[in-house]
């Protein structure tokens, strides 16, 4: 049993890790773009947010896994599980992302204008590293949030500790025993994330 819950917990922690890498990547993008000064870049990236949160997590799982392969797009259900979770979680990054970028003095980008740089220049270089330093408790509460939701991936047949949860379960394995490792599980990943957030947020408090 305890070999099973381990694959599991694994299998959890890397669509944990590779969700919220691509959620991050996606994130910081549609964050740029909405605050951008291109009135098109602004709607787009305004509509997927509005388009994300909006949606069920569960309903967005199974429209992309049922729905996209009949137009040929073939992937497996791990794959599938890593970018559903990723995309959903990029919309709140996003609106996280730029908070902290519209919480920068708005002297800091007037200053890198004055000096001649682009607005990707200003943004990437002068705004945008302030603005992960103030929102770095609420990026770690999405990554525990998306660890957490990583439970729906056993719908399309990823085993994860909630799969494997329920084969135990199933086998008549004591449900107590079983529910008490799952939750160990969740909590091996989480609470060193929320550690090492705190650690970074300090961090990040004592480089302003």
């Amino acid at each position: 049993m305890t070999v099973q819950f381990f694959q599991g917990m694994l299998v959890t922690l890397q669509l944990s890790l590779a969700g919220f890498a691509l959620a991050l990547v996606v994130g910081t993008g549609l964050a740029a773009a909405l605050v951008s000064p291109v009135p098109p870049a602004r709607w787009a990236a305004g509509a997927y947010v509005a388009l994300f949160r909006n949606l069920p997590l569960l309903v967005i799982l199974i429209l992309a896994v049922f729905g996209l392969p009949q137009t040929g797009l073939q992937l497996s259900p791990m794959t599938w599980a890593v970018l559903v979770l990723g995309l959903y979680t990029a919309a709140f990054v996003c609106e996280t992302l730029s908070g902290g970028v519209n919480g920068v003095d708005v002297g800091q980008a007037e200053a890198a204008r004055a000096l001649g740089l682009s607005f990707p220049q200003s943004l990437g270089l002068i705004v945008l590293p302030q603005a992960i330093r103030s929102v770095v408790p609420p990026l770690g509460s999405l990554f525990i949030a998306l660890t957490r939701n990583t439970a729906l991936a056993s719908v399309i047949g990823v085993v994860e500790i909630s799969a494997r949860t329920a084969q135990l379960v199933n086998d008549n394995v004591s449900t107590i025993v079983v529910i008490v490792g799952s939750a160990s599980g969740y909590l091996i990943i989480n609470l060193p994330a929320a550690w090492m957030v705190r650690r970074l947020e300090r961090r990040a408090v004592f480089a302003r």
